[in-house]
């Protein structure tokens, strides 16, 4: 569940992924995710000497005798005193077996009146629940999901991976923008999309038309992607190492701001067709967001739109927000988008590069003083 605006979640579909249940003798219920379709090996062709890493929460897929593929996915083995984070509702936890397979157990807690798992201000009410409550339940989701945001976080510093997490309002024009953008830096970087949408994969569709890998993330009834959802969707798509991660999220410019992913930055995508005050409206989104991208301003000849007030509104919710004015329908100001990226992806890049020279001389060191003994 949203903790902002109350959506329902539980229907999140991996583009690729199926997943079943089967009950055991012994009553326990085996999950099994399954990838459909011709083989997508995470590899990108153009560009074959990149590797590719299984993501945080990586699965393992085995192939059986008649051919088909079983996704395994897991983390990472707990000691025998680890934690669930729970909410008050039923829910469930799974273990993780030595042959890869995952037993899902679902049950309920019985919490007493003084129980309390440590939760931030709600901010949306449900009908039968108590004040007390949806702060209980918005601690447990939001505390979770950035537990999985810095792991996502961790792996993507690790691989030199520079992930943008890309939020707006519907229409705004994200995914023109990153067909351009995949067409402009696709034959000098390799570069991977993660696409958020309630339903359908007409946009992973067109991003993969563009010459980007790409995987769809339907939310169903959810209204945002969570760190979750990517940490599944990174096992999927194997990022290369010292490559681009654009996440498109789904069109909303309220919950999504709650949610860290484990990007590098939130850019957020502000169309001049939507009018100048939306910072001020949703100032939650653009005080999360380090980079603003002015989009469709090939329109401002034909709407009413103050571009210098819309800054000022902008600076005023986030005072340290980068501003640039673009057009992916003509191009304009594009390439001061595009430099920025390039920047972002080599520093990322340069980041990696000096923790593993650094690694590599630490080792150097510790032969050296065993070759002295």
């Amino acid at each position: 569940m949203c903790t902002t605006c109350g959506c329902g979640g539980g229907e999140t579909r991996i583009e690729g992924e199926h997943e079943h249940t089967h009950v055991n003798a012994d009553g326990t219920i085996t999950s099994y995710r399954h990838v459909h379709g011709p083989g997508d090996d995470g590899h990108d062709p153009a560009h074959p000497e990149h590797h590719h890493h299984h993501g945080p929460g990586h699965g393992h897929e085995h192939v059986h005798a008649d051919g088909t593929r079983h996704v395994h996915a897991h983390d990472h083995a707990h000691g025998p005193d680890h934690e669930h984070p729970h909410g008050p509702e039923a829910h469930g936890h799974e273990h993780v077996h030595a042959d890869g397979t995952r037993h899902a157990h679902p049950h309920d807690h019985a919490h007493g009146a003084g129980h309390d798992h440590g939760h931030a201000p709600a901010h949306a009410h449900a009908p039968g629940l108590t004040a007390a409550q949806m702060v209980r339940i918005e601690r447990d989701i939001l505390g979770a999901n950035n537990a999985i945001a810095e792991r996502n976080r961790r792996w993507f510093e690790d691989a030199g991976v520079f992930a943008l997490n890309l939020v707006s309002s519907p229409g705004a024009g994200k995914t023109t923008l990153l067909v351009e953008t995949i067409r402009a830096l696709g034959p000098e970087l390799p570069l991977a999309v993660i696409e958020g949408d309630q339903q359908t994969s007409v946009d992973a569709d067109r991003i993969r038309a563009a010459g980007a890998r790409a995987i769809q993330v339907n939310t169903g009834k959810g209204c945002h992607l969570d760190a979750s959802q990517i940490e599944r969707a990174l096992a999927r798509l194997s990022p290369a190492d010292e490559s681009l991660l654009f996440i498109e999220n789904v069109g909303n410019l309220v919950c999504p701001s709650a949610f860290d992913l484990g990007e590098a930055h939130k850019v957020v995508v502000l169309s001049v067709t939507e009018g100048e005050d939306k910072p001020l409206k949703y100032p939650d989104m653009f005080a999360a967001s380090d980079l603003m991208l002015l989009n469709k301003i090939d329109l401002l000849p034909h709407v009413r739109f103050d571009v210098a007030r819309t800054i000022e509104y902008a600076r005023r919710v986030r005072p340290g927000i980068e501003v640039l004015q673009v057009s992916a329908a003509t191009g304009a100001g594009m390439a001061a988008w595009l430099d920025w990226v390039r920047n972002g992806a080599r520093a990322a890049r340069a980041r990696r590069q000096q923790t593993v020279a650094a690694l590599r001389r630490r080792v150097a060191e510790l032969e050296a003083r065993i070759g002295r003994r």
